[in-house]
């Protein structure tokens, strides 16, 4: 599940496209922006690269435990090796920009013969690859260094692939280095659109800082740097969600959680040579502030009045650190929109740091008034930014311990004396928290019966049914979900669904259904001399609904569906290139409800006509749709009145379809996109749902007399 109670207020989530370890090993793995002429600071002498007693002893032990725990039950053999070694190959050079073909070509040799080192905890293949690794990014990175030392010429017409994961690598160096030239170029252009005042001596400075720095790391990691890399990318073999922690990062981590430092409220991932936010998370400074979104970039970080330090290609671990800090302190980002090209739309970003507040992440509520027919309808809507409990309080015995489930049911009465028609349970965002909280959650809705089934790892089923013993509400219910949402939110979602108690609406959601378990490697092996072994945590369960199929990997598919900004094809369990599938299991016995099914079509078939007249809505699917476009680009001009043609177009279009939203709703036209406050547009999809409730209500008789005034 997806803990929310025990996020931070500024957590680090690792993927599987880049591999995962301490120091800097996040920030080398990703393709990185130019330098200037001259290395801002002395450069280390790469350590040997030798396995340790440590690292033969957790090899062995992490290939045992993971062939006896893993969920999908696997067997380190031939087949997981070659998966493996492709694994291992794309998280050091995923963007395929260091490698030659010629180097990937010689490291077939080790194509069937990984399993068999990690069994005899025989690190040499791993470290053979990495310093072919290290050799090729000094070779590169030097080359990036001096490339800088010239202004380029921005006339010429050439473009640049910036996305390469679908390019084959280079196959000689004379092709590697037009690659390099070109990416230099790329930099210094991007930042000169981002800030056409600087010079460029200022400009190559800060090319040069971020490619010696880059080159700096990958000097400075040691063995175990590389061990807990390579043991990631053997977790990540497994599935997106088990990882591999050495001693020394499960140490700093414990370190960080403890300490009294805050930060933004933000999961971040390092996307290329991004940081990127992931999500954000209820409650935080981010979401109180509202700006900072999913797939935003940070390129910048400082201090209160400091200067911005340029967080290009640096480490996640080293940015989380920047950003964290005392709480009631400012931090300054400097970020990148996610549907934006370098050098576009850069802002500035003032956060002040503090704790995860409860109260903010809480479920809240609110009422709309919709007519519909000639009949107006007030619809609860209640948010659900996350399933929260305190756990501690509840171990204490403390009576009125806080919870979602206690929240929820007291906002139902007291909408419920408000009059209202219908509820809307919106779970956009919502990420998951405690599975408990999802049960009985669902048991305010349901008459009795089970929630879900959790298979565990040995073939075991669990039943978990619902603890509540009466409904808290029998009325009209929609809930509202989104790519985002996901673990206990799908839990709920699908109940709902299964039961046929509501209609579930919005996007696909996550598809995150599997349970990880942490193992303390040291408890596995008391008689070791070795001082600390790491920490492994690995899938042992899967999800299922009432019906047997599983939330992983699928999901759950709306009743009613809706479009969204958010990125199907990059946001979700089942874009994770080795996701656990969906599969199915045996039903197990409920009784759902027969309400809804003959209304979906009337109700499907409404809102696309509502749709269709509503301005806000068109000017959504415009929006996607340019989205859509810039998504799918791989290429990038590196022409300097080329670019700044681009940019002018795209800030045009946008401009023009927020003034024909504007004009549609009666509003005046802006001047400038700058103009525009986010805070007066409309929430599209909310007022969707609440067409929809409405429509639902309609079809259950409960309309109201149309109102005079809103109370």
């Amino acid at each position: 599940m997806m803990n929310t109670k025990a996020a931070t207020a500024l957590t680090h989530t690792r993927t599987s496209a880049k591999l995962v370890g301490t120091a800097a090993l996040l920030a080398l793995l990703s393709s990185v922006p130019g330098g200037a002429n001259t290395p801002a600071e002395p450069l280390a002498v790469p350590e040997p690269l030798a396995a340790s007693d440590r690292h033969y002893q957790v090899s062995r032990l992490v290939t045992k435990l993971s062939e006896r725990g893993h969920y999908a039950r696997i067997r380190v053999d031939n087949d997981f090796s070659a998966s493996l070694l492709d694994n291992y190959i794309e998280a050091l050079d995923f963007n395929r920009s260091f490698f030659l073909q010629s180097d990937v070509d010689q490291f077939q040799s080790y194509r069937t013969t990984l399993d068999n080192a990690l069994r005899s905890g025989d690190m040499e293949p791993v470290f053979d690859i990495f310093r072919r690794y290290r050799q090729r990014a000094r070779a590169n990175l030097e080359y990036a260094i001096d490339a800088t030392a010239e202004e380029p010429d921005f006339t010429l017409d050439e473009d640049y692939v910036f996305d390469r994961e679908q390019q084959l690598w280079p196959a000689t160096e004379r092709e590697m280095r037009e690659l390099w030239r070109k990416r230099v170029k790329n930099d210094i252009l991007g930042l000169t659109l981002a800030d056409p005042e600087k010079p460029f001596s200022e400009i190559s400075e800060t090319l040069n800082k971020r490619y010696t720095r880059l080159l700096k790391r990958i000097n400075e990691l040691d063995s175990d740097d590389v061990f807990e890399g390579f043991m990631n990318s053997f977790a990540h073999t497994l599935d997106p969600h088990s990882s591999y922690m050495s001693p020394r990062q499960s140490e700093e981590y414990r370190i960080q959680m403890s300490l009294s430092y805050q930060g933004i409220g933000a999961s971040l991932q390092l996307d290329d040579d991004l940081v990127t936010v992931l999500n954000i998370i209820p409650g935080g400074p981010a979401a109180m502030d509202g700006r900072l979104k999913a797939t935003d970039h940070i390129i910048g970080v400082a201090q209160g009045e400091d200067d911005l330090v340029d967080v290009v290609g640096w480490s996640l671990d080293d940015v989380v650190q920047l950003i964290r800090g005392p709480a009631d302190t400012v931090v300054k980002l400097r970020i990148r929109p996610g549907d934006t090209l370098p050098g576009e739309s850069e802002y500035l970003l003032e956060l002040t740091r503090n704790k995860i507040k409860l109260e903010e992440q809480a479920a809240s509520s609110e009422i709309l008034e919709v007519g519909h027919d000639g009949e107006s309808y007030r619809v609860g809507i209640i948010s659900v930014p996350s399933f929260y409990q305190d756990f501690d309080a509840r171990s204490r015995g403390e009576a009125d311990y806080v919870s979602t489930t206690r929240d929820v049911e007291r906002l139902i009465g007291e909408l419920e004396e408000e009059n209202v028609d219908g509820l809307v349970i919106d779970l956009r965002g919502n990420g998951g928290g405690h599975l408990s909280e999802a049960t009985a959650l669902s048991g305010l809705f349901i008459n009795n019966g089970p929630i879900v089934q959790l298979r565990h790892t040995t073939g075991k089923i669990e039943i978990l049914e619902d603890p509540v013993p009466a409904q808290a509400y029998t009325g009209p219910l929609v809930v509202l979900v989104d790519r985002f949402s996901a673990s206990a939110s799908e839990i709920f979602a699908a109940a709902i669904q299964d039961y046929n108690r509501g209609v579930v609406i919005g996007q696909q959601t996550f598809g995150k259904g599997t349970v990880q378990n942490l193992y303390v490697l040291d408890q596995f092996a008391p008689r070791s001399k070795l001082d600390g072994l790491g920490q492994l945590t690995l899938t042992i369960g899967k999800y299922y609904r009432v019906t047997g199929g599983s939330t992983q990997n699928r999901g759950v598919i709306p009743d009613i569906r809706l479009p969204s900004l958010l990125d199907t094809a990059e946001i979700g369990e089942n874009t994770k290139p080795r996701a656990l599938p969906w599969d199915q299991i045996k039903a197990t016995r409920y009784r759902p409800e027969s309400r809804f099914g003959a209304v979906l079509a009337e109700l499907d078939r409404g809102q696309i006509e509502r749709a269709a007249s509503d301005p806000d809505f068109q000017y959504l699917l415009e929006n996607i749709e340019v989205a859509d476009t810039l998504r799918k680009q791989t290429t990038i001009s590196l022409n300097l009145e080329a670019r700044k043609r681009e940019q002018e177009e795209r800030r045009a279009t946008r401009l023009q379809l927020e003034n024909d939203r504007r004009q549609a709703n009666g509003l005046e036209p802006l001047e400038s996109l700058d103009d525009v406050d986010e805070d007066t547009r409309p929430d599209v999809l909310l007022d969707q749902a609440a067409e929809i409730l409405a429509d639902l209500a309609a079809q259950s008789g409960r309309a109201k007399p149309v109102l005079t005034e809103a109370r």
